[in-house]
């Protein structure tokens, strides 16, 4: 598209000289009128001539009206001789100013040939024009099996150096890739003892969790070329482009010689085969085959080693995770509260934070989230700084921050009707007073009635410490708070609104993972059903889209709806018995719209001594 942009202007360039060409060119050519000496004796005679410019035998007449003739004179005898004896006045022909001129000049010599040489020469380089932009599309078309790595590392091309200080927390994988950065250093160490470095070293973690800043971090602190490439650039529509852009990839990192091939994104090209409905021809399994042929390639004292990324290692094929490939899988876990402290201190560079900013107290109530959300929490803390036009990052823009990234903006332009807010107001306080209620649930921290997101209002909800694990009673405590703000609309307005359809959705995937994944049902036990949602189908799965009879089904089905009906009962006696509390907080959420946690701490140990 930009080289025929391109084109459309040359041929305008070209068509717009013609036509100044014409322009310059038309006037002087035009064939002149000419008399003959004899009206010209009378038109002297007549006082009509104001000059004659004599240019040898050429005689250009000017009349006094302005008009222009062209006459000629005898070659032997003089123009005033020659006018006398044809019969002008001697008074009349001092009137007329005689002049003479120098013969035609150069650039009026060469005009006929420059008029027809001119367009020759704009045609032949238009035609030129096009044909090199044929070459230069033949050319890209060749390229068009090049790989699309981007290289970072070489030198002149450091825009930004990362190192392991510049990635927080993370220590166990760290470690492990020190030996990664230390053979790319000094390999001979290793060949000496016989040693032989994983050539295939798997990062695997969920989105967000440093895997690409680590892999380049490794290339920045051994030193050494990074080719970065994401596993769909591999993939094109044509058979055969993928596994040459693979050869390409390969063959650029083997000439740079000891180098770092990151593949981000390995899941792209590297599921499992036989799982296409083309065959073996399919051209995602070419380019994984040519990607293990490669890695098989790698000589002992080989220096290229290959990174990849993936948050999907169940659904790679076993060739790429067997030894001698990525026979390395190192996991990235998500921050804990000491980590997202150092991760907020690094993303905190370059912001000016207030003085009594704790970033502590705000990793403590960010659990679960992994270093990109922090990152991004924290820009947009600035963002919400720089709008208020303050000279500092605060406390209270930071505590902002999370909630925006987690549910959304603030819709302050969602004004809901006195009926809606009261309806709301009592929702989110029988989330609240069954999640305080029980001693297994998250303590609330704050309680809001201000739209966010698709959210009329929130009930925010975080534990004072990271969890690894989680028993069967959190999880009930959890289902329990989830049918509070259903309850508590079906028990102070009898009846029931669509503001319960996302917690009753949230409810049923939790009772349902309860029976089929977590073994923790009554009537099952320890027995699971079926794959993770989000798994992918093997050989031998096309008819069959469940390992478990029909009966079974209706029966897990059963034993969900159980679940959710005594969540739904222990609700339920929570807030008959605390209905007055229930009251008094949906009271001052009307009045305030928010609460905070110290506040409804106070308001429900009030309620508790009276």
């Amino acid at each position: 598209m930009k080289n025929f942009g391109k084109n459309i202007a040359v041929v305008i360039l070209i068509l717009l000289g013609l036509a100044l060409l014409f322009s310059l060119f038309a006037q002087p050519f035009e064939a002149p009128k000419t008399v003959s000496l004899t009206q010209l004796t009378k038109d002297i005679n007549e006082d009509r001539v104001e000059k004659i410019e004599v240019a040898d035998q050429v005689l250009a007449v000017s009349y006094t009206d302005g008009s222009k003739v062209q006459s000629r004179k005898e070659t032997e005898a003089a123009l005033s001789e020659t006018l006398t004896n044809l019969g002008v006045e001697q008074g009349k022909l001092a009137n007329v100013e005689i002049a003479n001129v120098e013969q035609t000049s150069f650039l009026e010599i060469i005009s006929p040939f420059l008029f027809i040489l001119l367009p020759i020469l704009f045609f032949v380089f238009f035609f030129f024009f096009i044909f090199r932009q044929a070459r230069a599309g033949l050319g890209q078309a060749f390229d068009f099996t090049r790989s699309k790595a981007r290289l970072f590392g070489a030198e002149g091309q450091v825009k930004e150096r990362v190192s392991f200080k510049d990635v927080a927390g993370l220590k166990e994988a760290k470690e492990e890739l020190y030996e990664v950065v230390d053979f790319l250093k000094n390999p001979r160490k290793y060949l000496e003892m016989g040693a032989k470095i994983p050539r295939g070293v798997l990062l695997v973690g969920a989105p967000g969790t440093g895997k690409t800043l680590l892999a380049r971090a490794v290339a920045s602190e051994a030193g050494v070329p990074f080719f970065s490439a994401s596993g769909s650039e591999f993939v094109e529509l044509f058979v055969g482009v993928g596994s040459s852009r693979v050869r390409d990839l390969f063959g650029t990192a083997k000439k740079a010689g000891r180098a770092i091939i990151f593949i981000d994104e390995l899941d792209a090209i590297g599921r499992m085969r036989g799982m296409g409905f083309t065959g073996g021809h399919e051209e995602r399994e070419q380019t994984l085959n040519q990607i293990l042929v490669e890695m098989d390639g790698f000589d002992r004292e080989d220096g290229r080693i290959v990174l990849s990324a993936t948050n999907r290692p169940d659904v790679l094929d076993p060739a790429l995770l067997r030894p001698g490939r990525f026979d390395r899988r190192i996991i990235l876990d998500l921050p804990d509260v000491n980590d997202r402290e150092e991760i907020l201190k690094i993303h905190s560079k370059g912001k000016p934070l207030a003085e009594n900013t704790k970033l502590r107290e705000i990793a403590e109530r960010t659990p679960g989230f992994a270093g990109a959300d922090l990152a991004n929490l924290m820009n947009e803390a600035a963002i919400l700084a720089a709008r208020h036009n303050k000279t500092h990052i605060a406390q209270d823009d930071l505590t902002e921050s999370i909630e925006k990234v987690l549910l959304g903006p603030e819709r302050k332009s969602h004004v809901l009707s006195r009926n809606e807010k009261e309806v709301t107001a009592y929702h989110e306080a029988g989330h609240a007073l069954v999640s305080s209620s029980l001693p297994f649930a998250d303590p609330v921290r704050k309680i809001s009635i201000i739209s966010r997101g698709r959210a009329g209002g929130y009930t925010l909800k975080l534990p004072e410490f990271d969890k690894h694990l989680k028993t069967k009673a959190e999880f009930l405590a959890d289902l329990a708070t989830l049918m509070g703000g259903y309850v508590a609309e079906k028990l102070v307005f009898k009846d029931v609104t669509t503001g319960a359809s996302n917690d009753l959705q949230q409810a049923s995937e939790l009772a349902r993972k309860l029976v089929k994944e977590f073994g923790m049902s009554e009537k099952f036990g320890p027995v699971t059903f079926g794959r993770a949602e989000g798994g992918m189908m093997f050989p031998g799965d096309w008819g069959e889209t469940k390992p478990y009879s029909d009966a079974v089904a209706a029966d897990i089905d059963q034993e969900v709806a159980k679940i959710l009906e005594q969540s739904q009962k222990t609700a339920e006696r929570v807030l008959k018995q605390r209905k007055g509390t229930l009251a008094k907080i949906a009271k001052v959420l009307i009045e305030k719209e928010t609460i905070e946690r110290d506040e409804f701490e106070k308001l429900i140990a009030k309620q508790r001594g009276q």
